[in-house]
């Protein structure tokens, strides 16, 4: 069987940049999305591919539907169809709703939940073609218990499982899985650069296993639902906070 290629949104992020890794362990050919100016891109492409990876990177911006499409005709040109689409791309633009501009409500759910739409249609014909694809696409805890001062946030996490399970049912007849991941905090650099009292007095303590998760742990979670061996499970979302909140 040809070498599967998996294509991964914020693939430079703390989380995005683990999963990298755990998909070259997998063997796969990796595509990562980057944001549009990040010059940082092409010395860390370099890096990866001279520790024998096979890694390409593209910068689209990913809340914009024509940048999208334009981005994914290259991959498909230049790299072949995808198997296994992660959509890992977000940000956050917290205050409380009262104090929330509509700028950055728009900006977060154009940026987290737009994205997911943006990326996964022009890809589902070469999954429905293949008869096989995987698509997991990362949420958030506070997608699933809310919290102060992200109601733009909260919603677009919340959003993406909505459109999980509604696209699991439209192409399960297509053996193409498409699953949920929801985090709770990780020790990525956005989250360690918080204030250490926050970090310390007011987050670590809410999570029962005292501590936070490594990105890691996520990506093994990743590698798994897009593994053979999770052909059976669709629809799902998947908790991995620590115990900060159980459904």
């Amino acid at each position: 069987m040809s070498q599967k290629i998996a294509l991964i949104t914020g693939g430079m992020g703390g989380l995005g940049q683990a999963v990298v890794s755990r998909f070259h362990q997998a063997g796969y050919r990796i595509v990562v999305t980057t944001s549009p100016g990040n010059g940082g891109a092409p010395t860390w492409v370099q890096a990866q591919r001279g520790q024998g990876m096979a890694l390409s990177a593209y910068p689209v911006d990913v809340s914009n539907n024509e940048d999208c499409l334009a981005c994914v005709r290259r991959i498909l040109a230049e790299v072949g169809p995808v198997d296994i689409l992660v959509n890992n791309a977000g940000i956050t633009r917290d205050a409380t709703l009262r104090k929330m501009s509509y700028a950055d409500w728009d900006r977060v759910m154009r940026t987290n939940l737009d994205s997911i739409f943006n990326m996964t249609q022009p890809l589902l014909d070469g999954m429905i073609e293949k008869r096989w694809g995987r698509i997991i696409n990362i949420s958030s805890v506070n997608g699933q218990r809310g919290q102060v001062g992200q109601t733009n946030y909260a919603a677009s996490k919340a959003g993406m499982h909505g459109f999980t399970m509604s696209l699991a049912l439209e192409v399960a007849r297509y053996r193409i899985t498409v699953n949920t991941i929801s985090p709770g905090y990780l020790a990525t650099k956005m989250v360690l650069n918080m204030p250490p009292d926050i970090l310390e007095t007011r987050i670590v303590p809410q999570i029962p296993l005292g501590r936070l998760g490594q990105p890691s742990e996520v990506a093994a979670l990743v590698a798994f639902l897009a593994s053979e061996e999770a052909a059976y499970i669709t629809g799902a979302d998947f908790a991995i906070n620590g115990g900060l909140h159980m459904h």
